[in-house]
């Protein structure tokens, strides 16, 4: 079951007094954070650039983070928690930009560092892991397996910093939400595409929104969240559009977005909550359209955006062209991590 925290808001202040506009990481939100920002393992992640790219769309380019990719927000507040609980070492199963945010966190705090990666993980990746000094274990299969060997060669010393098995990434991956707030005037746009995988992202941006209401900066009102996946890995699609509760595990899982191929995501049912709860919908991209969408994206905008982000800007693509997306609404479509790794 997945791990959350719940904050006491009843004494927290306003935006003007929470944020620390002179501190140009997400750790400008301190008040608001799980961890004191005196004690966080940083290397300056978080507040990426919000761009347009087109009437009524922006992209929200997560490549800007420590090591390429959106994993570094999470990461920062996880290990964080894990150094000041006393940690011996830390350990994740990862299908790859999160192993080598975790690597380089792990250096930074002094920690040691095992990841358990799929075999066929992108050797850019696993050479990043290694670059920072952790100990790299590839597994047959997807993630899922990787999961299952860690899970066999813990030790009682290990911090499992496994998606949802501990609440502290989340909480680096709301941040996303304040920042989208405060970057668009403090509104919040109509509609957010969000690549899924393990689903965090999608998760900790709907706990935010709900924080934010209780601290009176927003109203009732929520942007419709997207859920995207690859054709060849959507267990969330499928359950959303078949009216279920929870995710099945996908067999067979095959897609060259590395960080969508989770086929049994420990969080699915709080994405299809999310999705739900906002009148959001959530999109299968054909395994053909994701790269020629992520060519396009860049082409474009110059923004270098990986597989996941070409999923994201072709679910958006289809959703303007059906009509599910308004002339007039306002979109941020997210970018979760550089597309230089899977060249």
């Amino acid at each position: 079951m997945p791990l959350r925290v719940d904050l006491d808001l009843a004494a927290v202040g306003g935006p003007d007094e929470v944020i620390d506009v002179s501190v140009c990481s997400m750790w400008r939100y301190g008040p608001i954070l799980a961890v004191d920002r005196a004690k966080a393992v940083t290397l300056v992640e978080g507040w990426t650039p919000l761009l347009q790219a087109g009437p009524g769309v922006w992209v929200k380019d997560e490549a800007r983070n420590p090591t390429g990719s959106f994993k570094a927000r999470g990461i920062s507040m996880a290990v964080s928690a894990a150094v000041a609980l006393g940690a011996g070492r830390l350990v994740a199963p990862s299908a790859g930009n999160a192993a080598g945010a975790l690597s380089a966190y792990g250096a930074a705090a002094g920690v040691p560092v095992l990841v358990a990666m799929p075999e066929d993980t992108p050797r850019a990746f696993i050479e990043e892991c290694r670059h920072f000094g952790a100990s790299v274990e590839l597994v047959a299969g997807t993630i899922a397996d990787a999961g299952k060997w860690l899970a066999a060669h813990r030790t009682p010393d290990d911090f499992d910093l496994s998606t949802l098995k501990e609440p502290y990434r989340i909480e680096g991956k709301k941040t996303m939400a304040f920042e989208i707030w405060e970057q668009l005037g403090r509104q919040l746009p109509d509609v957010i595409v969000y690549p899924t995988g393990g689903g965090t992202g999608l998760v900790g941006m709907w706990k935010a929104f709900d924080e934010m209401e209780a601290m009176g900066w927003i109203d009732s009102r929520r942007p419709r969240m997207v859920s995207v996946q690859a054709a060849g890995c959507a267990p969330v699609v499928r359950a959303f559009e078949s009216g279920a509760e929870r995710t099945e595990p996908w067999e067979g899982a095959v897609t060259s977005a590395y960080g969508l191929r989770v086929p049994s995501p420990i969080g699915g049912f709080l994405c299809l909550r999310a999705v739900r709860e906002t009148g959001g919908t959530a999109v299968a991209v054909p395994e053909e359209d994701i790269a020629l969408a992520a060519r396009a994206l860049a082409s474009s905008t110059g923004i270098d955006a990986c597989p996941e982000g070409g999923a994201a800007w072709a679910a958006y693509e289809r959703l303007r062209a059906e009509g599910w997306i308004g002339d007039s609404e306002r979109t941020v479509v997210f970018n979760t991590g550089t597309g230089v790794k899977y060249r």
